[in-house]
């Protein structure tokens, strides 16, 4: 666990280049967590500007790309989307739901909705938007999310680092209870998506 910390002190900007890169691609690897607990660790001004920027870049990079597939492939690339993220595919009606009523604007809180934000970047390119506007709405709502982990790193620094020397207390004890809790994350995703599968199945 010391080696973990050790390791996010001395990359962490890298790693969460990489977590929030994965996760808007689809991974279902949690991102917002991570944000926080390196801005927690990382606490200079330059620091949390450098995260703020990196994050933001990798956000909107691999939003970029679901924008371009969905440009090219249309509403096709929605249902990949919700196979490789687990989440339910009811997730592309909501999404669409919530486009088409709102437009790009929608953008700015789609990355706090969970499901939401790969599949709002597709539909954008699906539905012909703008690349600029597109851009522009979107890297908001990246700053947004990227900014609220970053401030509640900050605020709530002195409990993460009690946190996590908690958990270095614990050696491999506490990496254990953090795998177990991310494996419980995926269990949970997995397990609706498989209700809701077997939902559609029965109304076939």
């Amino acid at each position: 666990m010391d080696f973990i910390i050790a390791l996010i002190r001395e990359y962490g900007i890298g790693i969460v280049f990489l977590n929030v890169l994965i996760e808007q691609l689809g991974a279902p690897i949690p991102a917002f967590p991570v944000v926080m607990v390196t801005a927690a660790i990382q606490t200079t001004v330059a620091q949390q500007w450098a995260l703020l920027g990196v994050a933001v870049g990798a956000a909107l990079i691999a939003d970029c790309v679901w924008f371009m597939l969905g440009r090219r492939y249309g509403r096709r690339v929605l249902s990949r989307i919700c196979k490789i993220s687990l989440s339910p595919d009811t997730c592309v009606q909501h999404t669409e739901s919530l486009y088409l009523k709102w437009g790009a604007k929608s953008l700015l809180i789609a990355k706090f909705v969970p499901g939401f934000a790969s599949i709002a970047s597709a539909l954008a390119g699906a539905v012909g938007t703008r690349t600029s506007v597109f851009v522009v709405f979107d890297g908001l709502g990246a700053v947004l999310w990227v900014g609220a982990a970053v401030l509640l790193g900050s605020l709530f620094e002195t409990a993460v680092e009690d946190l996590l020397a908690v958990l270095a207390q614990l050696g491999q004890w506490g990496l254990l209870l953090l795998v177990l809790g991310f494996a419980v994350f995926i269990a949970r995703r997995w397990w609706s998506r498989y209700l809701e599968l077997d939902t559609d199945s029965e109304w076939a």
